[in-house]
């Protein structure tokens, strides 16, 4: 017996070198953790689990029968993070260069399956070289069976992503598929093309940070939703982003035990400019609404004139969805509308409440933004908010024109409570430009037409540039002081704790993708 259990610890042994010291040192020297220290990172110390540790392929092609690694270059299985039920996998780049074939994906095919029959989340901790060019297209057939996963378990699981090193090609698509992607500042890249074809196809010289680095997705393309320093970072980041999301998609939002306090926050009566046109910093206003430290913002660094996020209240976790006056006057645009689109949809299949903080002038004119979609674009966000059944309140704080007031979570749209701030301003659209249409003519035909400008625009204001004319009309359910909000919002959100709602009997609907 002993002789087996030598044999049994010899192979545990070596599976846990992983590619060697030699490679070892190598990530470490390019200021990378190994996959096995990035998941005992990640898991609650002694509960990893690990499955398929002696897994190995079974390729004879160029040479690889000769080449055999324990694992095959993924370490898979499940934990706990804060005593929570958490599946991973972790690509192992001494291995192979984490490149993925066929028992590689059939290890990460397997957890995924897991998670979704036990419905707990799936991290995917991902630094690889791609396909594994040796085995063809057996490694084709193994991404298309992940994203083929990633599809169904979106929406009934929470899916995220970490990019800790090269992902490019095919691989890409599976963290695209997934709800969120954290990635790492100079050590991680995503592209579906590299610099190389990038310069034989269209002659551009590109390094592959510019082309697909963590500041490029975070700023640029929108393709990842956080940018950390370092693989630390990275890990304690993922687990504080747990803290705000359910186990899957039958679970509620997570709650901790609250004990009321003083819920009035006098600041906020003071926080809105006398000047309509001078800015301020919504996050001000997040930072003062919800519990004390707990807000934690999603894309931070794109699309800017949109802060979305996920905080506290009163101990239950919510989505905020806020416009940014601070930034594009809070303009709702192609990229603003894609990313919070996107966050209000993951936000009500896992029955987390959303809050609409609302400051908006409307949608940003101009040819760029026509020819790049704004129409089906904006489009997202409505249906986003349309088909949301999770509790939803909005309160404006000051601009709410147009098209876009609809849109922002309006009460037309399903909202379930509508505040609105003394500040607020509802109408089709800014008095200045609604003097200009509506008086033309008295403008035209006046002696003075700047004087008669400004006196219909203070008649339009009057009329329409205040919250009253909308609770006059129902679509406002409460004007609010500011710094009565928080309690407001507290007792809404209690209120509306067992909402029931029943979208109408389909398959699915039809996103203007």
């Amino acid at each position: 017996m002993s002789s087996k259990q030598d044999i049994l610890d010899s192979k545990v042994s070596e599976a846990l070198q992983g590619g060697g010291e030699k490679r070892i040192d190598s990530q470490h020297k390019k200021g990378k953790l190994t996959a096995r220290e990035r998941v005992d990172l990640l898991l609650d110390e002694g509960s990893f689990e690990e499955i398929g540790m002696l897994a190995t392929h079974r390729s004879s092609n160029f040479g690889l029968d000769k080449q055999k690694f324990l694992g095959d270059g993924v370490i898979t299985g499940y934990g706990k993070v804060n005593g929570r039920l958490i599946y991973v996998f972790a690509q192992d780049f001494t291995v192979f260069g984490g490149s993925l074939a066929e028992i590689h994906a059939k290890k990460i095919v397997r957890i995924m399956d897991l998670a979704m029959q036990n419905g707990a989340p799936l991290i995917g901790l991902n630094d690889s070289g791609g396909a594994r060019i040796q085995e063809g297209v057996v490694s084709l057939g193994g991404y298309a069976d992940i994203f083929y996963r990633n599809t169904l378990a979106s929406g009934v699981i929470p899916q995220i992503s970490a990019i800790m090193g090269p992902c490019a090609g095919g691989a890409v698509y599976s963290p695209a598929l997934t709800d969120f992607i954290y990635m790492v500042q100079d050590s991680s890249f995503m592209f579906v093309t590299g610099p190389n074809v990038v310069k034989t196809v269209t002659h551009e010289e590109v390094s592959s940070e510019e082309l697909g680095g963590a500041s490029t997705h975070s700023e640029k393309s929108g393709v990842s939703h956080f940018s950390v320093a370092n693989d630390l970072a990275c890990i304690n980041d993922i687990k504080k982003l747990l803290q705000y999301i359910p186990q899957n998609c039958e679970e509620e939002s997570p709650q901790y035990e609250y004990v009321p306090g003083n819920e009035l926050r006098a600041d906020l009566n003071s926080i809105i400019p006398e000047n309509p046109n001078t800015p301020y910093d919504i996050k001000d206003v997040i930072n003062a609404l919800v519990d004390e430290g707990s807000f934690y913002e999603v894309q931070d660094s794109y699309a800017e004139n949109i802060v979305c996020g996920f905080a506290f209240l009163g101990g239950k976790s919510i989505g905020v969805v806020a416009n940014q006056p601070a930034f594009l006057a809070g303009v709702l645009d192609n990229n603003a509308s894609n990313k919070s689109g996107r966050f209000v949809r993951f936000c009500d299949s896992f029955n987390i409440p959303l809050l609409v903080l609302e400051d908006v002038p409307g949608f940003l004119p101009g040819t760029d933004q026509e020819w790049n979609g704004i129409i089906k674009n904006g489009a997202k966000l409505l249906y986003a908010f349309c088909e949301a059944t999770v509790p939803r309140i909005t309160v404006i704080t000051r601009k709410a024109y147009g098209g876009a007031y609809d849109v922002m979570n309006s009460k037309h749209i399903g909202a379930d409570m509508n505040y609105a701030w003394p500040s607020a301003e509802i109408a089709v659209m800014g008095a200045k430009g609604a003097a200009e249409i509506i008086f033309r003519n008295d403008i035209k035909n006046s002696n003075d037409p700047e004087a008669t400008w400004k006196e219909k625009e203070a008649e339009y204001a009057d009329l329409f540039a205040n919250p009253y004319n909308a609770a006059a009309h129902g679509f406002v359910d409460e004007v609010i002081e500011p710094a009565q909000t928080r309690k407001k919002l507290i007792r809404a959100f209690e209120m509306l704790k067992d909402k029931v709602t029943h979208l109408p009997k389909k398959k699915h609907g039809n996103i203007p993708l």
